[in-house]
């Protein structure tokens, strides 16, 4: 029975999520992840869209490319990229179905995640990935001194919190209440060898939600000030101080509103420093004790999601500007805001999961009876399709720091303390608030933005730029 559900599932899947419903996704984006840590940007970008070779890109390609882009200073394209992302996230929260694929959509999402596990969802993207979207393109356009254009995308942040706050809170209220429904009392914490640890760090509990991110709002607050529109830009730092609390570089920024803005020949500075990637979503099992009968219980090996920490970063703690050396300050760690998603969406994946033991478990209990000779405890049956979702944003940066000073217009010489003097970069400030975007993976660099100067010790990688 459960082999003929599966086909006419995976046939509904294909028609709706198209062919790559069970690519390896962290296996083919490690070696990209690879690439981009060894500086080579382009060989990067070939071995995404030698992944993706199909006409109809799916959301993460668009996500990784605007990254890689971005990464390589080739903004206008990284920002086409993203704002492709942006169109499909839109589109998804817009549409609504007709009738018959809306069924459709409805038993591949519920047969199709119950009876199999999340992969053969339409990857949707996480929370936190749709709010740091619009806040990777806002930085795109602070880094080229387009106030403007970021303060669209920071409203657009806005707004898709406020969305998230709701849907969430009847997301978790349903999951609650059907967790009641069907007797599930299974806690994560329960769950024999999963890392439970990482879901309990003291970082990832204390955050409010996996999706609001302190770096947004001080971005939107600098913008708002950049723009001379304060009562504005203190909601903005206070949103971030509320998301991170006792941090003096947020609140020093808050009380600074008051005090007069830059002189002429001055510039209010803001550099960001995004450092190291994402974390790795893999795939876990877990042994579940699933009760037969009052005589009979079977223990089912069930797929979990397990995130972990990306090892390829630094401690970028310092920066230097023209000989001096200034502290940054982290406000963001994708990392802790991925645990806390993954850590409110497990009631949801347990319950799921249940399902799945069950129907293994009962099977196994099936097949006890007509073989005795070869009966089992535990379930013997090799499910290929049993594997954790291990799709996310691999690219988007992990750490954000900042660093904030007031410097007079003209070049400026800024490097990082574990780089030798000659690999410091050259940069011009001619704004009142100007913006320096820097992004670190291990020994690379990247400078993102229209302000740096190259002279004979700087090199910037540049993209050739592929076909779409």
């Amino acid at each position: 029975m459960r082999q003929r559900l599966l086909f006419l599932l995976i046939s509904a899947v294909l028609q709706l999520s198209g062919c790559a419903a069970y690519r390896d996704y962290d296996q083919e984006m490690q070696r990209t992840i690879d690439r981009i840590a060894e500086g080579n940007l382009n060989e990067a970008l070939y071995l995404l869209q030698l992944n993706n070779p199909w006409e109809n890109k799916d959301l993460l390609y668009y996500l990784e490319r605007g990254a890689i882009l971005s990464a390589g200073n080739a903004l206008p394209q990284s920002q086409a990229a993203w704002r492709a992302a942006e169109q499909i996230i839109v589109q998804r929260e817009d549409a609504i179905p007709s009738a018959p694929m809306k069924l459709l959509a409805r038993f591949a999402d519920e047969m199709g995640t119950t009876l199999v596990n999340d992969k053969l969802l339409r990857y949707e993207g996480y929370d936190y990935e749709k709010v740091m979207l619009t806040t990777q393109m806002a930085l795109n356009q602070l880094a080229s001194n387009d106030f403007d254009g970021a303060r669209a995308d920071i409203r657009k942040t806005h707004e898709r919190e406020a969305l998230i706050a709701r849907q969430r809170e009847q997301q978790y209220s349903q999951a609650e209440e059907e967790a009641k429904r069907q007797g599930i009392t299974l806690h994560y914490k329960d769950l024999e060898g999963y890392p439970v640890a990482i879901l309990d760090a003291p970082q990832v509990v204390e955050l409010r939600n996996g999706y609001q991110s302190a770096f947004s709002h001080y971005l939107a607050g600098f913008t708002y000030e950049a723009l001379g529109e304060r009562t504005l830009a203190a909601p903005g730092y206070r949103q971030a101080i509320e998301l991170r609390p006792d941090l003096p570089a947020l609140e020093k920024a808050l009380r600074n509103l008051d005090k007069p803005g830059p002189g002429s020949d001055e510039s209010d500075v803001l550099i960001v420093v995004q450092s190291g990637f994402a974390p790795t979503r893999s795939s876990v099992k877990v042994p579940i004790p699933v009760r037969v009968n009052e005589n009979l219980t079977i223990i089912a090996p069930i797929s979990f999601p397990v995130l972990l920490p990306n090892v390829i970063k630094r401690d970028v703690s310092k920066i230097v500007v023209d000989g001096r050396t200034y502290p940054l300050t982290m406000i963001s760690s994708t990392t802790d805001m991925a645990m806390r998603t993954l850590r409110d969406d497990m009631p949801q994946i347990i319950a799921r999961a249940m399902f799945r033991a069950n129907m293994a478990a009962i099977g196994q209990a099936q097949k006890n009876q007509s073989d005795p000779a070869h009966a089992s405890l535990v379930v013997t049956a090799q499910d290929p399709f049993e594997e954790a979702d291990t799709r996310t944003w691999r690219t988007l940066p992990d750490q954000t720091l900042v660093t904030r000073l007031r410097l007079k217009k003209g070049l400026h010489r800024v490097r990082f303390p574990f780089y030798y003097e000659g690999a410091a970069f050259t940069v011009r400030v001619d704004q009142s608030h100007q913006v320096i975007d820097l992004r670190v993976i291990t020994e690379q660099t990247f400078y993102v933005g229209s302000a740096q100067v190259l002279t004979d010790n700087a090199t910037t990688e540049r993209i050739d730029m592929p076909k779409q």
